[in-house]
């Protein structure tokens, strides 16, 4: 079974399994015992959930991208690191560095008792990797499009390498990925983060026909990343293909990701929302309830208070007008702001009455 077939069976079960484990492992940690741990399906027990999974699946795209360049690496790196050179070496260097790989590699000198096939092959291999580095026009397209222009034919210029690899590289994977994009999309797949697929796949196909056009090393790999990696690290430096198949994989670990996450995401919303309008409602009918017995309540004690005097019509009158009169005094006229409207009222009225009007002093 292939690596990227275990890859996507990976993406499949492992984030959910992984999640379980971990929030199970979080509650038991976390809650003291003889506490209840939350719910299933409860909104905390949903939120804990989503934060879980979203650092899952983090993880697993960031280990994703270490075993993709893992990859890259084991293959036997490329060529410059075979020969022992660096990228800038030139035709002279490789062939002078050949010359002494050859006399210490070669079928003939290699000593009785190692394995012949393994010695001729990597003499093979060392070879092949002098011939493409001293032709340049090989050598443009094997940093762009990788050991695969070896077996093309019928390439001679620089032209006709980078039109093959174009035609059979470039265009038929973009292709396919946009198609692949599409009929998903239209089989109601892929709905989360659809736009910036799209915008992750242009910019990568650019990206990717930038490269593989262009004389010089893309700006950020040769300025950036490769001296980075010389100066703090003994990974060795990214030839452009190397790039390339790494920003691949990296995209389709992405996209998975956001199909993980997507589902995941929108129902944690989705659920969050019913359970705050679910709160809110039965907030608003306990309260609801509260007013209703408060002003029974209320009642109930004013009627109890006007009891002695329900007989006496004139006596409930004037108390009526004693205490609408108590309301206005110690209520509405002690409100500050009421207060304040007043006397800016008052204030109003001295300025602009005449001279010897009432009230203007």
């Amino acid at each position: 079974m292939s690596n990227n077939a275990l890859s996507l069976l990976g993406w499949m079960f492992l984030p959910n399994l992984v999640t379980n484990w971990t929030q199970t492992l979080y509650y038991k940690l976390t809650i003291r015992a003889g506490d209840p741990s939350p719910p299933p399906n409860s909104p905390r027990w949903q939120q804990h959930r989503r934060r879980i999974h979203t650092l899952v699946i983090t993880l697993y795209l960031l280990y994703t991208i270490y075993e993709a360049d893992w990859e890259l690496q084991r293959g036997g790196g490329n060529f410059y690191q075979s020969l022992g050179v660096p990228f800038h070496a030139t035709e002279r260097d490789i062939k002078s560095r050949f010359r002494r790989l050859a006399a210490l590699h070669h079928p003939d000198k290699v000593a009785p008792g190692s394995s012949s096939t393994s010695s001729d092959d990597f003499f093979i291999h060392l070879k092949t990797a002098s011939d493409v580095l001293t032709d340049p026009a090989q050598r443009f397209a094997y940093e762009r499009f990788g050991p695969d222009i070896t077996g093309w034919r019928h390439c001679v210029t620089l032209r006709d390498y980078v039109w093959r690899g174009l035609q059979t590289q470039v265009i038929p994977h973009y292709g396919l990925a946009a198609a692949g994009l599409y009929g998903l999309g239209l089989l109601g797949y892929l709905e989360f983060g659809r736009y910036w697929r799209w915008v992750t796949l242009l910019i990568l196909c650019a990206f990717e026909a930038h490269t593989v056009m262009r004389p010089r090393f893309p700006v950020f790999v040769d300025a950036l990343v490769n001296p980075l990696l010389l100066r703090f690290t003994s990974h060795a430096p990214y030839l452009p293909f190397q790039v390339v198949a790494l920003a691949r994989r990296v995209a389709i670990a992405i996209y998975i990701a956001f199909g993980q996450l997507g589902p995941v995401l929108q129902a944690g919303r989705a659920r969050e929302a019913a359970a705050g309008e679910k709160a809110l409602r039965q907030n608003l009918e306990r309260l609801e309830h509260t007013a209703k017995f408060i002003d029974a309540d209320a009642t109930r004690l004013m009627e109890l208070e006007m009891a002695p005097f329900a007989g006496d019509p004139e006596i409930v009158n004037d108390m009526r007008s004693k205490l609408r009169e108590w309301l206005v005094q110690n209520t509405i006229r002690a409100d500050p702001m009421v207060r304040d409207a007043l006397s800016r009222s008052l204030q109003r009225r001295r300025v602009d009455a005449p001279a010897g009007a009432r009230g203007n002093r």
